[in-house]
């Protein structure tokens, strides 16, 4: 047992019995850690807003090697507002927390996926284009995975100018010269291998400098998604939940687009005259 404090980032909380929670927090000094809060939902309880979902903290308490640890206070809570009230944004940081809670063990210490993962969090909370900053985070989380493709130049001639594919039997991208070596490659969008080579090595400072058209973004989510699925296998309710959001965010720009249209042929007529 460890009484102490570190900086965290709250993963998730469930009830436990009528008044008590089960909070897991990604910790900066031990890792992602399950933490059992007495009282949680006691009125004018101290701690409770530095247990709410997307929040930052210093939290104070016993740290334990295994079993359950124990929170006993908080000081510096900072809770990221705009993840807490934007539903869109708010799917992307789930999914993200997600993924970190699936891809490293429970007590695993790795400050540098918490800086990563307190980046993500940030530009998200700025309101960054969140699936660039999803997209990136996935990219660079797959070594987590064990996962380690070559990004950087074909594998088979090192070229790293022109058009690339990925290749499975290779583990890594091919330049088009190369393309005819697999013929079952991933056939993906080159614009789409494009980004996603950028993304493998890219810092979050760089990403206010990045543009994508939506087109290429569709691209670029396509070809994540046959690597996660072909490599990681695994399958987040969070990540479903985008993919279904993404279908809503189609049918109201469409349903914006007719209002518009509407209503700009009910005023022709007047214009006219």
């Amino acid at each position: 047992m460890t009484l102490g404090e570190t900086k965290g980032i709250i993963l998730f909380t469930k009830d436990y019995k009528e008044k008590d929670k089960l909070v897991k927090i990604f910790t900066e000094s031990f890792g992602k850690m399950m933490f059992f809060v007495k009282g949680a939902h006691r009125k004018n309880n101290p701690i409770g807003p530095a247990i709410l979902p997307f929040t930052e903290a210093v939290y104070i308490g016993d740290f334990r090697e295994d079993g359950l640890s124990f929170l006993n206070g908080s000081k510096e809570a900072h809770p990221l507002r705009m993840i807490q009230e934007d539903i869109f944004i708010n799917a992307y940081a789930t999914y993200i927390l997600n993924l970190v809670d699936a891809a490293i063990e429970d007590r695993t210490y790795d400050p540098n996926l918490y800086h990563f993962v307190q980046q993500a969090l940030g530009l998200l909370n700025e309101k960054k284009d969140a699936e660039i900053i999803t997209n990136i985070f996935e990219i660079q989380l797959l070594n987590r995975f064990g996962i380690s493709p070559e990004w950087t130049h074909c594998v088979v001639c090192e070229e790293r100018q022109g058009k690339f594919d990925y290749s499975s039997k290779y583990s890594g991208v091919l330049c088009e010269r190369h393309w005819h070596l697999d013929n079952h490659r991933y056939h993906a969008d080159p614009r789409a291998i494009h980004f996603i080579r950028l993304f493998s090595g890219i810092s979050y400072d760089k990403v206010q400098d990045i543009n994508v058209k939506s087109e290429t973004k569709t691209a670029i989510r396509q070809t994540i998604d046959e690597l996660y699925d072909e490599y990681v296998g695994i399958h987040l309710k969070s990540k479903k939940f985008i993919d279904q959001m993404k279908n809503w965010e189609d049918t109201l720009k469409l349903s914006k687009r007719e209002k518009k249209d509407d209503v700009e042929d009910q005023t022709d007529p007047i214009l006219k005259e």
